[in-house]
């Protein structure tokens, strides 16, 4: 795992940039403290650069940036490539020369096989740029899931990218401005979906496609991997897809634990972490885990994992640590994590992760298991079971009315002040876009016409539910008869997954130099499930049917039992309580002030009924600290 960064000078003259892209490299040598590598070409029209963490072959041998024996293929990587040993024998066998025993050198000659269609080969996650001499051209790639981010910018006859958005911004040519669009869809999503970012003119490639950049500057995009791809999906379930989930779960564990340096898990306690240690178990003699509480907080208050996680450790022989935070170690970390970031994710959930990464690194840990992932291809959201509810006895019935009389109860719900979560399903009736748009949704379109000044509303081009749209187009096109978890699911694995979940992942775990793997986005796991009927997933109030099933003899009923709680945050009690003078200074500062388009006085409407408690407006609030925190950061 690792950093990494470069520069194609496809239009400018030839110049040497090893000293700019040596500052976009080292900006990150958080994610690659084992050691720093460049290559610039003999025209000097192109440098890689590259940091290292050294997890699989610790060699000087495994060295990036790393070339072929001819030097006309040069790679800077960041991953794991999970099938890289069986990759290694094949490519053997068909005559390709190995100088390393590295996952790096196994793409470099999958590239030399395949060409760009070498991704389809690798099992893992990844990110990449490769430079082919020979065809004057740079190949970007992101993995299937988006577990690994990559940025890019075009910029004075110059393509630049990085693992970063920070390193980017270190070229004397990127210019810092705040993209409107993507704002817009952050206030939304609480997060930015790809390819935007909240930096205009720098985009994140998305999960599952490559890039192109070739001798004259032209970028193609391309999509090389959906999870819509395969055969027909089962109309019918029975034992057998218990057992395949069983399968394949065991088998994505296996693999992540492949690694020439410490492995361990982070353990809350809840059916996906502890799923992954029981099989984790199986296979390490002395198991590390690490889990997070909250000062104050017992396991009464709901936002206590550790008397659940201590359990399951217990009962597989973990060695187990723990780490209490408080309300104050979450507000001095907050200039940090907003640096982390690179651009603002809403989640609270980065404060634990921020933490527990840390916490693992510490204890000498370098490659840690995670649990992201399975809510979203199992159906694991109780609101998931409450929105199939109202899909299916409200949602079908209502757009079937005519159009006058569905924007009728629109905007008699806007005038009667509904709440605005309620008006924005109505809005989204009436016109006919999609009943879903998100899990952690922050601010919908009917609320921002109060959150934004008259005539102030920033976006110029696409709205959030027109980019949910595109996800639900697609989706329908290629499987006309998904269910509406199906079309959930999709939607989650489209936006949220990669550019928020996973984003937390990849930040707070390689800020602190921890590479996190995570079993339950193993592709061939995410399609198969996927694939699966709703009646498998949520039956009624449960949820993950099919996976508790699967690990039924693996796990303690208790904790087959447990409700699902999440990476939850006792935000509400600190924001109204001892975070709430440094929330309303971060809320009401002059810099956050400069964001002028905003209706503060809507926003200390919110405030005020958080702080005297009249409202839970946590999450909004929060996602507007991170807003207004990232702006003070980059453009102070």
């Amino acid at each position: 795992m690792c950093g990494i960064a470069g520069i194609y000078n496809f239009g400018a003259v030839p110049t040497d940039e090893r000293l700019v892209a040596c500052r976009m490299r080292d900006e990150m040598a958080h994610r690659g403290p084992d050691g720093s590598g460049l290559y610039q070409n003999a025209d000097r029209r192109v440098v890689l650069a590259h940091r290292r963490l050294s997890v699989i072959d610790l060699s000087a041998a495994a060295r990036q940036p790393m070339t072929n024996e001819d030097s006309t293929v040069w790679i800077t990587y960041n991953g794991e490539i999970y099938n890289h040993a069986e990759a290694h024998a094949a490519l053997a066998a068909r005559g390709h020369i190995f100088r390393s025993s590295s996952d790096t050198e196994v793409i470099v000659h999958a590239y030399e096989e395949w060409g760009p269609e070498c991704v389809s080969h690798l099992d893992g996650m990844f990110a990449f740029a490769l430079w082919d001499e020979r065809r004057r051209e740079l190949l970007i790639a992101r993995d299937r899931l988006g577990k690994k981010p990559v940025y890019y910018a075009s910029v004075g006859g110059r393509f630049l990218f990085a693992s970063e958005i920070k390193a980017l911004l270190r070229h004397p040519d990127v210019v810092r401005a705040v993209d409107p669009d993507a704002l817009d869809a952050f206030l939304t999503f609480s997060n930015v979906p790809a390819p935007f970012t909240l930096f205009k003119n720098i985009f994140k490639l998305p999960a599952a496609h490559c890039l192109r950049c070739a001798a004259d500057g032209t970028v193609r995009v391309e999509r090389y991997w959906s999870p819509l791809d395969g055969g027909a999906w089962p109309a019918t379930d029975g034992a057998e897809s218990v057992e395949r989930v069983r399968d394949l779960i065991e088998r994505a564990v296996t693999k992540r634990l492949v690694s020439d340096v410490p492995v361990g898990a982070f353990l809350s306690g809840g059916v996906d972490s502890s799923t992954t240690v029981a099989l984790m178990s199986r296979r390490s003699s002395r198991l590390r885990t690490f889990s997070i509480g909250f000062e104050g907080f017992g396991s009464a208050e709901n936002f206590h994992d550790l008397p659940y996680a201590r359990a399951v450790a217990r009962e597989f022989g973990c060695d187990h640590e723990e780490t209490t935070i408080s309300a104050d170690d979450c507000r001095q970390a907050v200039p940090q994590l907003v640096f982390q970031q690179d651009e603002p994710i809403g989640d609270p959930a980065c404060l634990p992760m921020h933490f527990v990464a840390q916490a693992a690194k510490q204890r000498g840990v370098t490659v840690v298991l995670v649990g992201e992932g399975s809510d979203e291809v199992f159906g694991g959201y109780p609101d998931m079971s409450r929105l199939i509810h109202s899909h299916d006895r409200r949602w079908n019935l209502l757009r079937r009315l005519p159009r006058a009389i569905r924007l009728a109860l629109y905007h008699g719900a806007q005038a009667a002040r509904v709440d605005a979560g309620r008006t924005d399903v109505l809005r989204r009736l009436a016109a006919n876009e999609p009943f879903y748009v998100g899990l952690d949704v922050v601010f919908p379109d009917a609320e921002k016409h109060r959150l934004y000044r008259r005539g102030a509303w920033p976006a110029r081009g696409a709205t959030a539910a027109s980019i949910v749209a595109g996800y639900c187009r697609e989706l329908m096109l290629r499987r006309p008869d998904a269910d509406f978890l199906q079309q959930m699911s999709y939607v989650e694995l489209s936006n949220r997954l990669p550019e928020l979940l996973l984003m937390r992942v990849d930040k707070y775990s390689m800020a602190h130099s921890l590479e996190a793997r995570a079993p339950f986005l193993d592709h061939e796991l995410v399609s198969y499930a996927l694939s699966l009927p709703q009646r498998t997933k949520i039956a009624g109030a449960e949820t993950k049917r099919i996976l508790k099933q699967a690990v039924a003899d693996v796990l303690p009923s208790e904790i087959l039992r447990r409700p699902k709680q999440g990476f939850r945050v006792p935000l509400p009690a600190w924001l109204a309580g001892p975070l709430a003078g440094w929330a309303e200074s971060r809320l009401f500062s002059q810099r956050a002030r400069e964001l002028d388009f905003l209706d503060f006085g809507y926003v200390r409407r919110l405030w005020e009924r958080h702080r005297t408690r009249t409202a839970d407006h946590s999450f909004d609030l929060w996602c507007l600290i991170n807003l207004f925190s990232w702006y003070e950061c980059w453009f102070a």
